[in-house]
């Protein structure tokens, strides 16, 4: 596994443990960040012992959200001409984006462990994994309002997806602060836990119990829930049938059924 610059990784029982890992810096983004997620999360897509993901911040704070160094070097890129100057931001937002999209298109189940800031890009983030946890000390902003600019990396394509259309539109115009307590009442996490040490223990459990399913049971739910974002009901009944034509198939399925008849624990393979 290589060394990273923005990233400490891991990986144990199944599950890859993605951890940012600029503590210093609160953890801000910076451009090694935005590289190298999209590597790591293409190994985690591509490595069959890996089922499941933790991501979390090293130190006290998920993310400050993106590095403002990386904002002015973006800065002085700009010329005097308007149209190469759109066209210029225009590829560097679609780069970042697809930071984030390779963690919403992983196979993979990804979950958030935040603690402390998760701020501006931070939210991109936690809205691009599919689930989302916190400590009791967690703060939550969308804060590009407050920069002037339109969050751009997924936080209004996704977010309206997890919580409701209003507040996403309160915390969008307001920029304001979201704690855990509310970001549990507004569904924007899953559940809060006392400190840093019982998220981290609390999230790896789950991770757990997930990496014990059958990897083509949990891939195939993934999938077929990602993929009613955008499609009617009955575009997805039709879809899990073809799908399910084919995965039922899968040894898996009869592992688990003489595990149920026989009162056992089933193991399956990656």
């Amino acid at each position: 596994m290589p060394d990273y610059q923005a990233f400490a990784v891991s990986h144990d029982a199944g599950i890859a443990h993605v951890q940012i890992n600029r503590p210093a810096k609160a953890n801000a983004m910076d451009a090694a960040f935005w590289r190298e997620i999209v590597e790591i999360f293409q190994w985690v897509d591509d490595t069959d012992a890996i089922r499941v993901v933790v991501i979390s911040g090293a130190g006290k704070h998920f993310s400050a959200g993106i590095d403002l160094a990386l904002l002015a070097s973006v800065a002085s890129e700009l010329g005097k001409d308007v149209g190469r100057n759109a066209r210029l931001l225009r590829r560097k937002i679609l780069q970042m984006q697809a930071s984030f999209n390779a963690v919403d298109q992983c196979r993979k189940p990804v979950l958030a462990a935040v603690q402390g800031y998760c701020i501006g890009g931070a939210i991109d983030l936690i809205a691009a994994c599919d689930m989302r946890y916190c400590s009791e000390g967690a703060q939550f902003s969308i804060k590009e309002i407050d920069m002037g600019m339109a969050a751009d990396v997924g936080t209004l394509q996704r977010l309206p997806r997890i919580i409701s259309d209003g507040m996403l539109r309160e915390l969008a115009y307001t920029g304001r602060m979201v704690e855990a307590a509310e970001a549990l009442r507004i569904g924007l996490v899953n559940q809060v836990y006392a400190d840093q040490a019982a998220l981290l223990e609390g999230v790896f459990a789950i991770a757990g119990q997930i990496a014990a399913k059958s990897p083509i049971a949990v891939a195939g739910t993934k999938r077929m829930i990602g993929y009613m974002r955008d499609h009617t009901v009955n575009d997805g009944l039709e879809y899990i049938a073809t799908w399910n034509a084919a995965m039922l198939q899968s040894h898996d399925l009869r592992v688990a059924m003489a595990a149920s008849m026989g009162g056992q624990t089933p193991v399956f393979d990656d």
